[in-house]
């Protein structure tokens, strides 16, 4: 009985069973089994042949992904060896550049190089000048180490590449074509001969000056042609800094040849220089000093000055003080003891007079018995008077007195000097000389032998101090007392970060004046502690009112630090005006910190514990002692004007600025410049670090109500 496989109406096969006895017989239902039978077949045989076609698929694409697998590892070897390349291509380059000797740039390449290929065995050689030598400034071999410096040219690999021009590549076959071809010749004194060799010249330009090589003795390093290719790389570059050195040694001594011919011909010039320097100074001497004392004569006196006045104009701290001296009765010592005596006691005086000052100071003959002396950078006392130049002064009238043998005599001599300080405001020599002469004719008039010191105080003031003292009471009384806010300000965007208060006092008929008009009354009076107190209230209000996040400066003085119960009066006055304590900075001078300074130390720190910043002022007038900057609780470092003179005229303050700003900012402290009048000194400031200043660019002092923003470039 048999049954077919079917499919979708085709025949696939047959499923048979068959008997060969007459016992056994097949029914329908037999018939009806067996194509059952052949649907499972036929299901089974389809499911066997689909399982083989999936194990074929999967076995194909894992093959494929593995292929792939393998030329991606491959494609990131090949990525990181270009990578290295590169790196190290990258750095023999920059190594060519660098200002590095010979010796050390030679084994920082082969350094390089020996990250890449087998570089044990390593050479360059150069040619000589004469090009019948082969020099090697860098040789590392493990099988040669005693190479000699240098050796004649012979038929060797090395000698092929610079015949030829052309890198080599020395493969153990290719060695053996080159000795068969006579193109190399093997030597028994060259030692053990390579199993490996790759050599590229050094070409400079058309002209090739040597070689450098790498060589293996072994069969188990072997250079390629990308090993090749960096080699030549390597060369170009050893090339260059080869040429560059050379040309650097022959400029340096084309320099040395310049420099020795310059030399020469500046000793010559110089010996002519000398000459005549020496004549002119002879001339110059003749012109500007007195022909019977040898003293300089009133022309140079009066450049002086006006070298003085200019210091004075640009740094009005920095004075000068003009000595004018009359020697009393001269007339008659010269009348009486004839002219040639009356020279000789001129000469005696201005040796006097000489030993009596200091360099740079200066002794004058006028005319006649008239002297002069001029003291540079002289101090003024808190009366505003010349300490140094008085001191001479004294010495001077001293001096003069001493007894003096002259023509059979002894003469008791006198003198009578005027003294004059330089101010800003004098425009003319002959004001300050006029104000000396003013000054020598009092002390005559008050009785000779004596100094007498000019003070125009008394043609510029129109009341007495008994008067300003009254009107100071009744100031008080009205509150005429106020404060002028002067702007500080970032130097980069001219941003105002805060004011400083300054004292003015609204005279009811003078109008507003400054503290000079009144300050030295106020303090004889005792009157102007209570001023400051004033001040500080008025001053509080004003910056309380202001919602503007700037802070307000005071200058305090030394007698309020003094003061036990200063640190709770301020922070109590500050409570009441509702000005935070965090937006008040005080003002100290480095006078302040010397009067007790365990004092000032703890006063200080108690208002920084409340939020009270602490500048110290004027820094650089004074002792400008760096152990203040960290021995005291400061937090904000101001600079003196004086620093400001020559900023902009590219003068010695520059460098002065710089480190005390890098030293404020090391100890955490801001800087503010004090004086900035043009904006030369502003952009030379921000150049320096300085990062605040104040002074007439960025506005003067006035109530808040008239300030206005800087106008500042952006």
């Amino acid at each position: 009985m048999g049954v077919p496989i079917m499919r979708d109406g085709q025949s696939l096969g047959a499923i048979v069973v068959q008997s060969y006895t007459e016992e056994a017989g097949f029914s329908s239902e037999d018939q009806g089994l067996l194509e059952f039978v052949a649907s499972h077949i036929l299901t089974a045989l389809d499911r066997k042949r689909s399982t083989e076609l999936l194990e074929r698929s999967v076995e194909m694409r894992t093959q494929q992904l593995a292929a792939v697998n393998r030329a991606l590892q491959q494609q990131v070897v090949e990525r990181e060896r270009a990578e290295r390349l590169q790196a190290a291509l990258f750095e023999i380059a920059r190594l060519a550049t660098e200002d590095i000797d010979s010796g050390e740039f030679h084994a920082r390449v082969h350094r390089v190089v020996g990250r890449l290929l087998n570089a044990d065995n390593f050479y360059i050689g150069l040619l000589s000048d004469d090009g019948d030598r082969l020099e090697f400034p860098y040789y590392v071999d493990t099988c040669h180490p005693r190479l000699t410096a240098s050796r004649p040219l012979a038929r060797g690999l090395s000698e092929l590449v610079l015949r030829s021009r052309e890198p080599l590549l020395g493969t153990p076959a290719r060695i053996a074509e080159l000795e068969a071809a006579g193109e190399i010749e093997y030597r028994q004194e060259q030692g053990a001969p390579s199993a490996c060799w790759l050599g590229a010249p050094l070409l400079s330009g058309e002209q090739v000056i040597g070689l450098v090589a790498v060589q293996s003795y072994t069969n188990e390093d072997e250079f390629g042609a990308i090993d090749m290719e960096l080699l030549t790389f390597v060369a170009s570059q050893i090339a260059y800094a080869v040429q560059r050195r050379r040309a650097t040694e022959f400029q340096q001594q084309a320099y040395t040849r310049l420099e020795e011919r310059v030399a020469e011909r500046t000793a010559e010039l110089r010996r002519e220089i000398r000459e005549r320097e020496r004549i002119q100074d002879r001339l110059r001497h003749q012109v500007m000093h007195d022909a019977l004392t040898g003293l300089p004569n009133r022309d140079q006196l009066r450049l002086r000055l006006g070298q003085a006045m200019e210091r004075t104009r640009e740094t009005p701290a920095r004075h000068s003080a003009l000595l004018y001296l009359d020697v009393d009765r001269f007339k008659v010592i010269n009348d009486s003891l004839g002219h040639l005596a009356g020279d000789d006691f001129l000469c005696e005086v201005a040796r006097r007079l000489q030993s009596c000052v200091r360099q740079p100071d200066l002794v004058a003959r006028l005319a006649g018995d008239e002297f002069a002396i001029l003291i540079e950078d002289v101090a003024l006392d808190a009366e505003g008077r010349p300490a140094a130049a008085i001191a001479v002064a004294e010495r001077a009238l001293e001096a003069l007195t001493e007894p003096m043998e002259m023509a059979g005599c002894t003469l008791e001599p006198s003198a009578s000097i005027g003294i004059a300080v330089t101010r800003p405001h004098q425009q003319h020599i002959d004001d300050l000389v006029r104000d000396a002469d003013t000054a020598l004719y009092r002390a005559k008039a008050l009785g000779r032998k004596r100094w007498q010191l000019y003070d125009d105080s008394l043609q510029h003031t129109a009341v007495d101090q008994l008067t300003v003292e009254g009107e100071l009471r009744l100031a008080l009384k009205r509150d005429e007392i106020e404060p002028w806010f002067q702007p500080i300000v970032r130097l980069g965007d001219g941003a105002i970060v805060g004011h400083e208060a300054l004292m003015r006092w609204r005279h009811p008929e003078r109008g507003v004046l400054a503290p000079a008009d009144f300050l030295r009354v106020a303090e004889d009076s005792g009157l102007v502690e209570s001023m400051d107190w004033r001040l500080f209230k008025r001053a509080f209000l004003a910056a309380a009112a202001r919602e503007d996040g700037t802070y307000l400066s005071i200058n305090v003085a030394p007698r309020h630090l003094q003061r036990s119960d200063f640190t709770s009066r301020l922070l109590g006055l500050l409570e009441r005006t509702g000005l935070a304590p965090d937006r008040l900075r005080i003002e100290v001078t480095e006078g302040s910190l010397l009067e007790n300074p365990e004092r000032v130390r703890g006063v200080l720190q108690r208002l920084l514990d409340a939020g009270v910043g602490v500048a110290l002022d004027d820094f650089g007038t004074g002792y400008s002692s760096l152990s203040y900057l960290h021995s005291f609780p400061l937090r904000i470092l101001k600079m003196d004007r004086t620093f400001l003179a020559d900023l902009h005229r590219q003068g010695n303050s520059g460098p002065v600025i710089q480190a005390v700003v890098g030293l404020a900012h090391a100890l955490g402290m801001d800087v503010v410049a004090e004086g900035v009048e043009i904006e030369e000194q502003r952009a030379a400031l921000l150049e320096l670090g300085c990062g605040f200043g104040q002074g007439f660019l960025f506005g003067r002092p006035a109530e808040f109500a008239e300030q206005a923003e800087p106008a500042l470039p952006a």
